[in-house]
């Protein structure tokens, strides 16, 4: 920290490098975990999580892509290609919104809803070690 940076400065440049390095370690470990061995990067892990906490007309894991956008944190461009490749995968279905043809629905598939709930408890056990009382300082691997 800087000589300048007051105690109180220096506290919060410590607790935000802690924060970063905590992000990092975990977006390092599950992008290279899930990879590996679920064939998903972190993103398309976390836009299958959040389907499967929607709810659509149906009963459906379903979302308009409007509503979903915000809660992932990509572009609009990146959550595009993010969707192509899912759907390409067979994990996830587009459809225009019947209430609204200017929106675009996205559904999860059967094919989704099984290779999330596949990759769910190892999520877990990244976040668990990356930000969990005794987090990982580097870019380990989960047991398993």
């Amino acid at each position: 920290m800087a000589e300048l940076d007051s105690p109180a400065e220096a506290g919060l440049v410590a607790q935000w490098r802690e924060l970063l390095a905590r992000h990092a370690a975990a977006v390092c470990l599950l992008d290279r975990e899930l990879g590996d061995r679920f064939g998903l990067g972190m993103s398309e892990f976390e836009v299958l999580e959040r389907l499967v906490e929607g709810c659509g007309a149906n009963g459906a894991h379903a979302l308009r892509v409007s509503d979903l956008a915000p809660t992932v944190h990509l572009s609009q461009s990146a959550l595009s290609r993010l969707i192509a490749r899912l759907e390409k995968a067979g994990l996830v279905v587009r459809a225009m919104c019947e209430s609204d043809r200017r929106g675009v629905v996205l559904t999860l598939t059967e094919a989704g809803l099984e290779r999330y709930e596949q990759a769910r408890p190892l999520h877990r056990e990244v976040l668990e070690l990356t930000l969990g009382d005794e987090p990982a300082k580097a870019c380990g691997t989960p047991s398993g």
